[in-house]
């Protein structure tokens, strides 16, 4: 039992004096002295980058076009009467590349101006932030209707100048609401030409005294038909991408 407690004994404190030696040429937070400013080590630095990963779904949704695009896409499936067809994975994929699509120049911008001078030294994080939130800023403005930013703009603690002093805090929620009415409203308009096909259907059933039949059996292949002679999906993933102001 001496012998086990021994080696026990040893090997904690070779963990211990291992553990000391690692913080000691890893340091989690390094002081530039005189020259202000602070650098993370390693894990800190793993740490946040983790963390902001946990942010990436609700910033995609939120400070994107993809809301858009999904509304208007899951209202066209509803307009044509299909419940699960395209699958709601399908869905989520097409808006996601088209969202790449349509935040190419945003990403483009960001990455020059921003992430690559921070991987080169040439710019601080915090710099960098700031240089790449300009680009995104930007793209949210000019599709935020100034009323939505009027809404929150008021509600908001401090007075806003000019649109370039809109603080994020303000900008996100305002430019949600906006993509969201945007987006009912795009499937309003793409509800009307399939809502006259239906009644067009179930006035002719009535009319030849066909009353029992339900019009979907006969309003539901005339819509995927015509949708599809039309080249309805490629014209509305050409609209939706047109219908941003993109720089």
């Amino acid at each position: 039992m001496k012998r086990k407690t021994l080696i026990l004994g040893g090997l904690a404190l070779l963990a211990l004096a291992s553990g000391a030696v690692f913080a000691q040429s890893l340091p989690l937070v390094t002081s530039m002295g005189g020259k202000g400013g602070t650098t993370y080590g390693i894990p800190v630095q793993t740490v946040i980058a983790l963390t902001a990963l946990t942010f990436l779904p609700a910033a995609l949704m939120l400070m994107t076009s993809f809301t858009r695009i999904l509304i208007v896409f899951s209202l066209l499936r509803q307009a044509l009467g299909l419940q699960n067809m395209p699958p709601n994975m399908v869905l989520l994929g097409l808006s996601f590349f088209l969202t790449i699509f349509i935040m190419n120049p945003v990403f483009e911008t960001m990455y020059k101006d921003a992430y690559l001078p921070y991987t080169q030294q040439k710019m601080s994080f915090e710099k960098a932030v700031e240089v790449g939130s300009k680009p995104l800023k930007e793209f949210m403005v000019k599709q935020t209707r100034p009323e939505d930013i009027g809404v929150f703009a008021k509600l908001y603690s401090k007075p806003i100048e000019a649109k370039e002093d809109i603080p994020m805090t303000v900008l996100i929620p305002a430019f949600a609401m906006s993509e969201i009415k945007s987006g009912f409203l795009i499937g309003f308009m793409i509800y009307l030409p399939f809502i006259a096909i239906d009644f067009a259907v179930a006035s002719i059933l009535t009319s030849l005294g066909m009353v029992m039949i339900s019009p979907m059996m006969f309003s539901l292949p005339l819509k995927l038909i015509i949708f599809a002679l039309a080249d309805g999906w490629t014209l509305l993933a050409a609209s939706l991408i047109e219908s941003y102001k993109v720089f």
